[in-house]
């Protein structure tokens, strides 16, 4: 049950990871700002989306 579980969480946290990225991509930042982002997401998953979450762009 445990590897079912920690695979099911997995695919989760790789669909938010995903979603991140792409409100990245897509929000009005400059193109600079917008691949440091991606990196510290990819680089720094956890931390990464955190920080995202409190400072990233906006809307």
């Amino acid at each position: 049950m445990g590897i079912e579980v920690g695979g099911l969480l997995g695919l989760i946290w790789l669909i938010i990871l995903i979603w991140a990225i792409v409100k990245v991509a897509k929000s009005a930042a400059s193109t600079a700002a917008k691949v440091i982002w991606i990196l510290v997401l990819l680089i720094f998953p956890l931390v990464g989306l955190i920080i995202w979450l409190l400072f990233g762009p906006k809307g």
